[in-house]
């Protein structure tokens, strides 16, 4: 039994550190957000709810001046200022910030934010595990290796779960009579939106390409037309 205490004890402090990040990210959201009532975005909250066979769809406005969505772990999704900002400014459409209200009703479908927990205590076992090994044939830099593992296998789980939101979304849209369109089109705009990401490496990364989500999207077209 001994021989597992490391490994509970680890798990107790990632449970530990990820309760805590859920509060402070609820305290954060609640401070800082105020519903969602764009009179450009009603329409769409009611197309997509109608959709789902649901009241108009509630969303938030997270007070932020970064071009981003979120799906909070409370079911919540939100939309930051800056992408309002740039629907008023015509730089993207309603039905593109449709897609990305959709993109996060699938992250809250498909249950992604509880999964997360399970994944980080995980990762820190990894982490742990590994550090203990590759610190004693490669010291120094046994620790940053393991580290380095824990963050791809982190990377890839994220990417899993946007392709499993994208396809939500794509499957939303297409029933609420809006099609994929407004979803590839915004995908295509994403990176002069929200500007230099660093020049991390495709394994490092928390989203797929944009290239291969937009790949992902156009395979489900082709098997979900009629035959």
């Amino acid at each position: 039994m001994l021989r597992f205490t490391p490994i509970l004890l680890i798990l107790l402090y990632a449970a530990a550190m990820w309760y805590f990040s859920l509060w402070r990210l609820k305290a954060e959201l609640n401070s800082r957000s105020t519903p969602l009532d764009h009179p450009r975005l009603k329409p769409m909250l009611q197309r997509l709810g109608k959709a789902m066979d649901l009241p108009p769809i509630r969303a938030h406005v997270y007070e932020i001046p970064a071009v981003n969505g979120l799906a909070a772990p409370d079911g919540r999704v939100f939309l930051t200022r800056g992408f309002l900002d740039r629907l008023d400014r015509d730089e993207v459409t309603e039905a593109e910030l449709a897609s990305v209200i959709a993109h996060e009703l699938g992250h809250v479908a498909h249950g992604h934010s509880r999964r997360r927990m399970v994944d980080f205590a995980g990762q820190n076992v990894i982490r742990a595990v590994l550090a203990g090994v590759l610190g004693r044939f490669i010291p120094g830099i046994g620790a940053w290796l393991a580290g380095l593992v824990a963050a791809a296998v982190a990377a890839r789980l994220s990417r899993q779960d946007e392709f499993e939101a994208d396809a939500f979304a794509s499957a939303l849209m297409i029933k609420a009579g809006l099609g994929t369109e407004p979803q590839k089109s915004l995908f295509r705009k994403l990176d002069r939106l929200a500007g230099p990401r660093g020049a991390s490496p495709a394994w490092l990364m928390s989203h797929p390409r944009t290239d291969a989500r937009i790949a992902a999207i156009e395979k489900l077209e082709s098997r979900w037309q009629p035959r």
